[in-house]
C-alpha cells in the first residue's frame, strides 16, 4: 500500500520525463485525475487517456517535449503538502511560483484548481504541488 499516492504520482511524471520515456501509465484516483486535466489544460502534458478496464483503472499520460531542443516541459514537479505536514494556504497568501511563470495545485472546498483560479475565485485550500 502506498501512503503516499499524490507524491508516487508526482514522481512517476518525474522520472519518466528524466528518462526522456513519451508515455507514462499511473494507477488512478479521483484526485489524480483531477490533476491530470490540469495539467494538460496548463499545457504541461501532450495528452491523457483514463482507463477504468480493472478495479482501480490507470492514467496513461503523454509527457510533452519541446520541438526544437526536445527538452521537456515540466522543468520541475514537486509536492508541497505531505500527509505528515500539510500545507494550506487562504486566497491572499496563495503562492506564486516563479514568479508567476509556474503553477501551484490547490486542493479548496470548490475542488481542485490552480492558484491563480483560486484567488480569482477568493478560496484557500491545501497546496499539492507546484510544477514549472
Amino acid at each position: 500500500m502506498n501512503t503516499d499516492p499524490i507524491a508516487d504520482y508526482l514522481t512517476r511524471i518525474r522520472n519518466a520525463v528524466s528518462a526522456g520515456h513519451r508515455v507514462v501509465e499511473i494507477p488512478s484516483s479521483n484526485l489524480k485525475k483531477e490533476v491530470t486535466k490540469i495539467l494538460f489544460v496548463q499545457g504541461y502534458i501532450l495528452s491523457y487517456q483514463f482507463n477504468d478496464d480493472t478495479v482501480q483503472g490507470t492514467i496513461k499520460i503523454a509527457l510533452k517535449y519541446d520541438k526544437l531542443t526536445k527538452e521537456p516541459v515540466i522543468k520541475s514537479i514537486q509536492r508541497i503538502s505531505t500527509p505528515g505536514l500539510r500545507k494550506y494556504a487562504s486566497a491572499t497568501e496563495m503562492p506564486r511560483v516563479l514568479n508567476g511563470l509556474g503553477i501551484a495545485i490547490v486542493s479548496t472546498s470548490k475542488g481542485v484548481m490552480t492558484n491563480k483560479q483560486a484567488r480569482q475565485e477568493n478560496i484557500g485550500g491545501e497546496v499539492l504541488c507546484y510544477v514549472y
